[in-house]
């Protein structure tokens, strides 16, 4: 889920260089391997002389970690710079911009390993490569519902951009009342020895849709995932009314626009 730790993105006007390390991982990093010697470590009363060589292994799994999580980090930048461009074009030469807001986020370490524990994934970067699909997340907000879907064709019609998967919560939306349009793409991240193409997941959404996710998640959050019949009885009402509110506001949206079409 793209809640988790959102920060605003910069779409425009800015700029991060960055010095990293670019070699390529290793093909395994048993992190449940590691943490297997540390337990056994501490269970013994004397301090071995092999703490050195699990420190050091330690220090290597840290870093080809964050060397995983920097490719997700650079594909989020190159969907931002995507939206970046489209949102500066329609700024210069179209009546209407239909990006109305952008944030990105990068899970952390603990939600990876979190989420990989949860679902049963084991502990090794290609296994979690490839079976976590949301490390990395965009949301786009937009004004009409279908903008939504224009969004997605011109993110989604650039030759380099990848479809993987596609859940149309618009179309059929959650039992709980959730709406959006949940895509996972691939984009070519270029390093400086090789490309790498890197998932990231996007959601896109009108504004009304994120409003009502963004109260339900505060209230899931706050009972811990045990909300009262009543709350959830009224969650459900509230996206009714969300619904119906991006209904009237499309048909406004036609009726101006039929106003002020030529002729009238």
């Amino acid at each position: 889920m793209i809640d988790e730790q959102p920060t605003t993105a910069q779409t425009r006007g800015s700029e991060t260089t960055l010095e990293v390390a670019t070699e390529a991982a290793p093909d395994s990093t048993e992190v449940s391997t590691v943490l297997q010697q540390l337990v056994d470590r501490f269970d013994r009363p004397e301090v071995s002389h092999d703490d050195e060589q699990v420190a050091a292994r330690l220090r290597e799994l840290q870093r080809d970690f964050t060397r995983f999580r920097l490719r997700y980090k650079f594909a989020i930048d190159e969907i931002t710079t995507k939206i970046a461009i489209l949102r500066e074009e329609f700024e210069q030469t179209h009546d209407h911009n239909p990006i109305e807001h952008v944030r990105t986020r990068l899970k952390s370490p603990e939600s990876i390993f979190s989420k990989a524990a949860r679902i049963g994934v084991p502990l090794v970067i290609p296994e979690i490569q490839r079976h976590i699909h949301d490390i990395a997340g965009v949301r786009l907000t937009c004004a009409f519902e279908s903008d939504v879907y224009w969004i997605a064709d011109m993110l989604t019609g650039q030759s380099d951009v990848t479809v993987i998967e596609v859940e149309d919560y618009i179309a059929r939306p959650k039992p709980n009342g959730y709406r959006s349009l949940h895509l996972i793409v691939q984009v070519p991240v270029y390093l400086s020895d090789r490309t790498e193409h890197v998932e990231v997941e996007l959601q896109i959404r009108t504004i009304a849709m994120d409003f009502w996710a963004s109260v339900e998640h505060k209230i899931y959050y706050k009972y811990d995932g045990e909300v009262p019949t009543g709350l959830l009885d009224e969650l459900r009402v509230a996206a009714a009314t969300a619904h119906d509110l991006d209904a009237r506001m499309a048909r406004l949206r036609s009726e101006t626009q039929k106003l002020s079409s030529p002729g009238r």
